[in-house]
Formats: C-alpha cells, sequence, structure tokens
C-alpha cells in the first residue's frame, strides 16, 4: 500500500508492505498495539512510538502534535475534503503497470473529467482522468515506461 501524506505541510509517500514500512528515511518492521483512550505504541525496528490520533488531522507521536493528512493516490473521486481542495492534484498509477499513451503535455488546460494518460495493466488499459479542470504543470514520465503502484505520473492544478 502506498500513500501520499503530508506532515505538518511537508509531503512525503508512505509504504507499508506486510510488516515493512517505509516513510522516508525511516524503514523497518513495524508492529502496532492498542494502549488506553485511543493512544497506539508502534514499534519501528529499535525504536517505539506513542501515537494518539486526535480530531482535525493531528496526531501526537511521543508528546509532539503533527498535522497530518493522509491521501490514496489511486482514490480519484471527489469526496467531503476533495471538493474544497485547491492547488495541485497528482494523478498516480493505480497499480503497476506500462504507460501506453500520454495524452498532454505540460502547460495544456483540461477539463474534469478529461482522459491525460493510458495505463495498461494486467492486459487492460486504463485512462486516468483529470479530476478537475485546470492546467497541467508536469508530466513525470512517457509512453513506453513501467510504473509502479502509486506512482505520481502526472500533476495537475
Amino acid at each position: 500500500m502506498k500513500r501520499e501524506v503530508i506532515v505538518n505541510g511537508a509531503s512525503a509517500q508512505l509504504s507499508v508492505e506486510g510488516d515493512q514500512f517505509k516513510y522516508q528515511s525511516l524503514t523497518g518492521s513495524f508492529s502496532v498495539t492498542p494502549v488506553e483512550s485511543g493512544s497506539y505504541l508502534v514499534r519501528i525496528g529499535p525504536r517505539t512510538y506513542r501515537v494518539t490520533p486526535s480530531p482535525g488531522g493531528e496526531v501526537s507521536v511521543n508528546g509532539r502534535t503533527l498535522r497530518m493528512e493522509v491521501f490514496d493516490p489511486r482514490d480519484l473521486r471527489p469526496g467531503a475534503q476533495s471538493r474544497t481542495q485547491q492547488g495541485p492534484r497528482k494523478i498516480s498509477a493505480p497499480m503497476p503497470g506500462k504507460v501506453v499513451r500520454v495524452l498532454v503535455t505540460p502547460g495544456d488546460a483540461v477539463e474534469a473529467g478529461q482522459g491525460l494518460i493510458v495505463v495498461e495493466a494486467m492486459k487492460m488499459q486504463n485512462e486516468m482522468k483529470s479530476p478537475q479542470a485546470g492546467r497541467v504543470v508536469e508530466v513525470r514520465t512517457q509512453a513506453g515506461a513501467t510504473v509502479a503502484a502509486g506512482d505520481i505520473l502526472i500533476v495537475v492544478e
């Protein structure tokens, strides 16, 4: 599982495969143990963190409060948060595959629902669409490239 995260305004990628965890330079096996009042002990390698989620997207980690947002890069459906979201939107590969066609170039104006890129996975071609009207600011791949699930392919703002 790959997720885009924003912690105190800084973007990063979080990936979890089985019991393996990777977040920027923090990598290793992990375990989560619930403790009293909605807190958890999270062990990553030899280190232990006390994590307490709070309403409104804040998380306390060992007493330090962090503002955290987590996004599934495969989820392009408009939800409560995405309706009010402004700024760049990252279009990511929903699963490993091969880029068949890139339908836009940086600077192109796009409409909500317009096709941006076609990725072939498991012998099916999937057209990724723009979640909002805007302008293509970045194309991070090309036709013929192999992509992993969660790889950012195009950025629209």
